[in-house]
């Protein structure tokens, strides 16, 4: 996308996994400009597939920070190429990829206050992390710190009810536990731990950022009620670890003006404001607007939930992270392995591999598929602990198969059962005002989307999300601007793209699935029970 120039924009920055990306955001909310750097494609020298690196146990995961740096140098040089006037940027806000930890070496905050206009990030900062590969969300090998932070402070609902999930093996001070048990002298030379999110904000900075209320809300660390950090976590964790961290602050804060290195570098204003960065999940709430009451399912490989929520219930399933527009708030995100894989092969099994006969069996088949309720985990699902495909008949009967067509239904509307469920076990419930926002591959699908509002009795909407995290920390750096938490960022973004309306529930849809919802959840719950041992 080309820029035009004087056009006063704020920027929204995404460093997420594959590639880091930017985007300009004018006062009416049009993205004018985008760019991208694919760290495989453009950094090959660090040797990453899929922007990460996978080590021999198959457990560890972790990303080189200084590919991070540099991939920061190369957009910023793609966009001065361009001509981007910088000195139309009022503020900028970022997101990262949630979990994933940065770990600075004593001195660095010199190092960053004193950098050289002259020089690219990357070769004036190299010598400031105290490990060169940094754990991310994609890990899995902290197995025994989780057990130990559980412990520590009286099991798992007990760690949910603190920091809005149990322990969780990519969660960042599970992480910090293995970093500090395994190598102490690299984190005895860190002066400071940063998520990917506040690091991200520090190079812009030149300081140390601090973490936001709603990425730390992903560390099992932080108390969501009391927006702080959590003592007996952290003694659980490593020595000394909240001057390494620092004081969390509200995600909407203006946390300092840019570097002086931007503005002499790039042509920045030295009044350019950096906003809190915070994790990509986060952002991407800001940039799909959810309001309270409204709900985004993405429907990819994997179905993700995201909620508004009021009052949140942790429980041991899905994680409640602390609202990134509004401090008072609170946001919950529930995933579910078995998406759309899952789908296409009950397409290909029952509707000869069409989505067009798929389509058909939804419209041919009534709400409530006459009582036929069905379970389709291929792969052992999150939420709940289930694998397998178990399908009941209208008088509770597990039966070995359904017709084609009532599969079908099953499937979809099963899905979106569960989907119901689980989000009001957190606290989750559907207000007159409740929008449903869909995104990803299934939304396309119209006859899906029908099911979908027909189970939460609330009209569906779609938009265009490619760019949500990016779009949403422009969002973001606007409402900063404004005055952060004394603002409705809901006012601030009044103006942007609406999304658009895909379908409204049907008459007598909410009777239909309000009598069949309790009934699902008993024959999840008794499914659950012959399949699995519990959590505690």
């Amino acid at each position: 996308m080309t820029e035009r120039t004087g056009r006063r924009c704020c920027l929204g920055c995404d460093f997420s996994t594959q590639q880091v990306k930017i985007v300009a955001v004018d006062e009416e909310l049009n993205v004018f400009y985008e760019d991208s750097v694919h760290f495989d494609r453009d950094l090959p020298e660090f040797g990453t597939q899929g922007g990460v690196h996978v080590h021999k146990d198959r457990l560890t995961v972790t990303s080189p920070v200084l590919m991070w740096v540099q991939a920061l140098d190369l957009i910023l040089e793609k966009m001065k190429a361009s001509g981007f006037d910088f000195s139309q940027v009022l503020a900028l806000s970022g997101a990262g990829q949630q979990h994933g930890s940065v770990y600075w070496k004593i001195g660095a905050s010199l190092a960053l206050s004193r950098l050289s206009p002259a020089l690219p990030l990357h070769q004036q900062l190299q010598d400031c992390f105290s490990i060169s590969d940094c754990p991310i969300w994609m890990d899995s090998s902290t197995t025994a710190q989780c057990r130990q932070l559980e412990a520590a402070v009286g099991g798992a609902r007990a760690l949910s009810c603190l920091t809005g999930s149990r322990a969780y093996e990519r969660f960042t001070g599970n992480q910090i536990a293995k970093l500090f048990q395994r190598n102490p002298e690299a984190y005895a030379n860190s002066e400071r731990i940063s998520l990917v999110s506040s690091f991200a904000a520090s190079l812009f900075l030149g300081g140390h950022s601090p973490i936001d209320y709603s990425d730390g809300s992903g560390m099992n660390l932080l108390q969501i009620q009391e927006k702080v950090w959590s003592q007996a976590c952290l003694d659980a964790c490593a020595p000394n670890l909240e001057e390494k961290l620092g004081s969390p602050v509200p995600s909407c804060s203006v946390v300092g003006a840019i570097s002086s290195y931007y503005v002499q570098r790039y042509g920045f204003l030295p009044t350019c404001q950096v906003v809190a960065f915070t994790g990509d999940n986060p952002a991407s709430l800001a940039g799909m607007r959810l309001e309270e009451g409204d709900i985004a399912v993405s429907l990819g490989t994997s179905d993700t939930l995201f909620l508004w929520l009021q009052e949140p219930l942790p429980a041991l399933e899905g994680h409640i992270f602390c609202n990134p527009v509004d401090t008072q708030q609170y946001m919950a995100l529930l995933c579910f392995k078995n998406g759309s894989l899952m789908r296409e092969k009950i397409r290909d099994e029952s509707a000869s591999g069409s989505w067009n006969k798929f389509s058909k069996a939804l419209q041919s088949t009534e709400m409530g598929n006459n009582g036929n309720v069905g379970f389709y985990f291929d792969v052992m699902e999150i939420t709940p602990e289930i694998v397998g495909r178990h399908r009941f008949n209208a008088e509770n009967t597990e039966v070995s198969a359904f017709p084609g067509d009532v599969e079908i239904r099953a499937l979809i509307e099963g899905q979106f059962m569960a989907k119901r469920i689980h989000a009001e076990g957190l606290g989750y419930r559907v207000m007159p005002k409740t929008k449903i926002l869909a995104t990803g591959g299934a939304s396309h699908n119209k006859d899906i989307l029908q099911v979908l509002a027909d189970v939460f009795g609330a009209p569906v909407y779609v938009m265009d999300t490619t760019s949500s995290a990016c779009v949403g920390s422009a969002y973001r750096a606007f409402h900063g601007l404004a005055g952060g938490a004394g603002v409705a960022f809901s006012e601030v973004v009044k103006s942007a793209p609406h999304p658009s309306l895909a379908a409204t529930p049907r008459p007598g849809a909410s009777q239909v699935y309000e009598a069949l919802l309790p009934r699902y959840a008993e024959l999840e719950q008794r499914v659950l029970s012959g399949a699995q041992r519990p959590l505690e």
